[in-house]
């Protein structure tokens, strides 16, 4: 079953950070898309919930240095 979210990242700033968030939530098995925006600061994922949790998608990202807003 496919589910979608926005997370809201701070500390994006560049399309090194883009590419790195990309890359490291896309490895995680289950999803299926991520769009990251740095206007918005913000990342949507699609994913399969039978596969895959939120929570891995923000520990992922908070390992590449960023950190999860409110």
């Amino acid at each position: 079953m496919v589910d979608r979210v926005t997370i809201k990242v701070d500390g994006m700033t560049c399309e090194h950070c883009v590419k790195a968030i990309e890359n490291s939530v896309t490895a995680i098995s289950g999803v299926d898309n991520v769009q990251v925006h740095l206007e918005t600061g913000t990342v949507n994922v699609e994913f399969n919930k039978d596969v895959a949790e939120v929570q891995q998608f923000t520990n992922t990202i908070e390992e590449q240095g960023y950190t999860i807003g409110q």
